[in-house]
């Protein structure tokens, strides 16, 4: 991954492996889930598979390796469908990106009371400081999490924002598809 930094941790380099994967597909693209298996443990248990993702033995490869999964079902809001998800014991966390329509935090007292969801997301829509953003979101098991925020406006590499906490609200819907 040429823009990821090596100091990185293992989740961080797959969500901004992820969000390039999804910058070169370019905008207004639906929503797509990862599952992040462990690259060693893949190679040894699935060795043609690892052949076929390019995850050739001796090859520097990253300790997570992303592996998309089916296209969510259109219609179905995000997160009922993430309230269906159950990973078997090989997929060490999950991941997803998402475009979506954001707000800055000075538009938050204009925003009108008693909505309803699509009336809301019209509003939206329709303001002046909106902003297009695609998030990519990823989990582990363990609890750790990872994001990065790419706005549309600012479509380079270096524009990327990464933290933990920049989406907590994807991220704990995503660790709950690993809760039993």
């Amino acid at each position: 991954m040429s823009n990821t930094p090596m100091a990185a941790s293992p989740l961080t380099r797959a969500v901004l492996e992820i969000d390039e994967y999804a910058s070169g597909l370019g905008w207004d693209q639906p929503a797509r889930l990862f599952a992040l298996v462990d690259t060693a443990r893949l190679r040894a248990q699935e060795p043609a598979l690892a052949r076929q993702l390019g995850l050739e033995d001796g090859q520097q490869a990253a300790a997570l390796t992303p592996i998309e999964q089916e296209e969510i079902p259109a219609g179905k809001p995000l997160d009922e469908f993430l309230g269906t998800l159950a990973w078997p014991d090989g997929v060490v966390g999950c991941a997803l990106t998402v475009e979506r329509l954001m707000l800055p935090p000075s538009a938050e007292a204009s925003v009108p009371q008693g909505l309803s969801e699509a009336k809301l997301a019209k509003w939206v829509a329709e303001h002046p400081d909106r902003q297009e953003v695609r998030m990519t979101v990823g989990v582990l098991r363990d609890g750790t999490r990872d994001s990065a925020l790419r706005l549309r406006e600012k479509d380079s590499p270096t524009e990327v924002l990464t933290g933990g906490d920049l989406v907590p609200g994807l991220a704990e819907a995503l660790s709950a598809t690993f809760e039993e």
